[in-house]
């Protein structure tokens, strides 16, 4: 069983789910548990080994959308929090630009702050399913 800081492995999940899907990329070794970082768009200036893409000795850290933490976890939490407004933002997000406006209407409505919190912590859980899924036990992880 591999062991990996939930910290690390927390930024490289927010680092590949910052842009699009394989825009930023992660990649956790099996053997080290040292996570390699890659970019399309970005210089990072960090060597990767030359086998990162094709070698089954590394796990690709997965991207928000991979684990359902996009557009359905918005809507789950609107449908908590302001049902009344569910189709709304369920159109919202038929159109680009949709996360943009949906954050400004939960700040005119006083609860984006609630929202980064649901959303921070859907996304934990979600992390840790995914690591027991492939074998990682996490260590220093502060829930």
């Amino acid at each position: 069983m591999l062991n990996l800081d939930f910290n690390e492995l927390r930024n490289a999940f927010e680092f590949v789910s910052a842009g699009s899907r394989d825009e930023n990329n992660a990649y956790i070794c099996k053997e080290t548990g040292v996570i390699y970082w890659t970019s399309n768009t970005l210089d990072l200036e960090e060597e990767v080994p030359d086998d990162l893409e094709s070698s089954f000795n590394y796990i690709e850290v997965p991207h928000k959308n991979e684990l359902e933490l996009g557009q359905r976890l918005a809507l789950s939490f609107i449908d908590q929090v302001l049902p009344d407004e569910y189709n709304f933002v369920a159109s919202l997000f038929r159109k680009r630009g949709a996360y943009r406006r949906f954050k400004d209407m939960l700040q005119y409505q006083g609860l984006l702050e609630q929202w980064y919190a649901f959303e921070a912590q859907a996304s934990d859980d979600a992390l840790i399913a995914w690591c027991e899924e492939n074998d990682i036990k996490l260590v220093d992880k502060e829930l």
